[in-house]
């Protein structure tokens, strides 16, 4: 844990203002969820709280079956990094952070498809090899929790709108069935 020499007091409502400067660089959001943590010594640590990374171990298991059955390379994520993949390097990918166009497109709440001649969103901050090639943001209760991203790659020429058709309903669909898990 390090130190960061900002002292905050307690309100009358037993509120706590988390520093705008932390709130940026630890990308906590109005709106966020916050788990509570406390220890035997006396420490309170908020952690940020992923719903969608509670599913981590199944998102994985459904982005394997998409990419054997498919052929898809799949990478689930949160709002803020990725929690699963499949037809990606899992070493490049595991808990990476997202690219601020991936995270643009989480923002708008609605299905992505890249299309011949637009620019090429990278999947992760810092990507060169792979680029979204269809999203489709999780929701869960009217929030938004997450994506599932089909990932193509860059030096491979991709053709066919069926091939892509098919593509965002496979992606919908998981994205919807993972929103709808969280729910029940």
């Amino acid at each position: 844990m390090k130190a960061t020499g900002i002292v905050r007091r307690i309100d009358d409502l037993g509120r706590v203002v988390i520093p705008k400067e932390i709130r940026r660089t630890m990308r906590i959001r109005e709106g966020d969820p916050l788990e509570i943590f406390t220890d035997r010594e006396g420490e309170v640590i908020f952690k940020k709280y992923s719903p969608i990374g509670e599913l981590a171990s199944f998102a994985g298991q459904y982005a394997e079956t998409l990419h054997k059955i498919c052929g898809l390379g799949v990478v689930i994520c949160d709002r803020d990094a990725v929690i699963a993949s499949a037809g990606v390097p899992r070493k490049e990918y595991a808990d990476k952070s997202l690219s601020e166009e991936l995270e643009g497109v989480i923002e708008g709440r609605g299905l992505y498809l890249w299309r011949e001649g637009e620019e090429k969103y990278p999947v992760i901050s810092h990507e060169t090899a792979h680029y979204v090639s269809c999203a489709m943001p999780i929701i869960s209760e009217g929030d938004i929790v997450g994506c599932v991203v089909s990932v193509a790659d860059k030096a491979v020429e991709r053709t066919g709108e069926m091939h892509s058709d098919v593509e965002c309903k496979l992606v919908q669909t998981a994205a919807s069935f993972l929103g709808r898990q969280l729910e029940g």
